[in-house]
């Protein structure tokens, strides 16, 4: 769970500094960014539901992975802002994919045991795994601590600038 709260804050950081320069970016669309960072973490609902379940009821093959890849995240920000007001389309998009590509390279920073990270480029680059720089481990709560330092300094700049 630590993962999914350090890829909300970081997020939800961007966001927030974007959001000194560019106009349109308030509130709303920053909840909507760190929503957005959630994207690819929905693979772990395999946890609860098996993938073979899901190809018997479909009959067709089935797997939780694609929401991780920045294939499944450019499609499902789609989908998802699809429930959208038709006007708002295009800010829903750009903070739903913020928040999922912040996500991803988060993801791509940790430390692998093999030095490459998951195909996240996938479908692009169908099966290249690009090398990672190995910065942290997940499980480090070092890691969560330097992020919430971080969102605090940029909340209270947020708070008290000008």
């Amino acid at each position: 769970m630590a993962d999914l709260l350090t890829h909300a804050l970081v997020a939800f950081s961007v966001l927030t500094v974007g959001s000194w320069r560019v106009e349109w970016i308030r509130k709303p669309w920053i909840a909507v960014g760190v929503c957005g960072s959630a994207i690819p973490d929905l693979m772990k609902i395999k946890i609860l539901v098996d993938p073979e379940t899901i190809e018997s009821y479909l009959g067709l093959p089935f797997t939780w992975v694609t929401p991780a890849t920045l294939g499944g995240v450019l499609l499902l920000s789609a989908v998802i802002t699809m429930g959208f007001p038709r006007t708002e389309w295009r800010r829903a998009y750009v903070a739903l994919l913020t928040g999922a590509v912040l996500s991803l390279v988060g993801d791509w920073l940790r430390a692998f045991p093999d030095g490459h990270s998951d195909p996240w480029l996938y479908p692009f680059l169908l099966t290249y795994r690009p090398p990672t720089p190995g910065l942290y481990v997940t499980s480090d709560p070092l890691v969560l601590g330097v992020v919430i330092a971080v969102t605090t300094c940029v909340l209270l700049l947020d708070r008290y600038r000008f």
